[in-house]
């Protein structure tokens, strides 16, 4: 089976009509097949953050979709540690040239961890540290 990682921008424009990428987001889930996807506490605390300010409407979508995340066996949900922040922040520290925010650098450390190389996103900043973003066109 194929295990992939999920990155706040993926979340963001899967729950949000009016995101530029949602409906390439939508239509990405079924294209990927039988798929384990992996994320982390980080992540899902960007993704509520980003979506406070949506409406109260938009927070109910986005708090179901997190309990959904958290018991889906078909999801994996990497755990908040003090290790976690000192690897994202290490790679933070090392990439002061970029752009990229602490939580890209937790996310990228934690799939070099564990192997992966796929990532649902159009961050570009995952390219630039080798990895394959998944979201590649608006009309995915």
């Amino acid at each position: 089976m194929r295990t992939v990682f999920a990155h706040t921008f993926y979340g963001i424009a899967l729950t949000n009509p009016r995101d530029e990428w949602h409906q390439a987001a939508k239509s990405l889930g079924p294209k990927l097949g039988p798929a384990h996807i992996v994320t982390t506490d980080e992540v899902l605390v960007e993704f509520l953050a980003f979506l406070s300010k949506g409406g109260p409407d938009l927070r109910q979508i986005a708090v179901k979709l997190v309990r959904r995340i958290i018991s889906n066996p078909n999801m994996t949900v990497l755990p908040q540690t003090r290790d976690s922040f000192r690897t994202g922040f290490s790679l933070y520290e090392k990439r002061l040239d970029k752009e990229y925010s602490l939580t890209d650098c937790i996310s990228m450390e934690a799939m070099r961890v564990h192997g992966l190389q796929e990532v649902l996103t159009h961050d570009h900043h995952f390219t630039q540290e080798g990895f394959k973003i998944l979201l590649t066109d608006k009309g995915t």
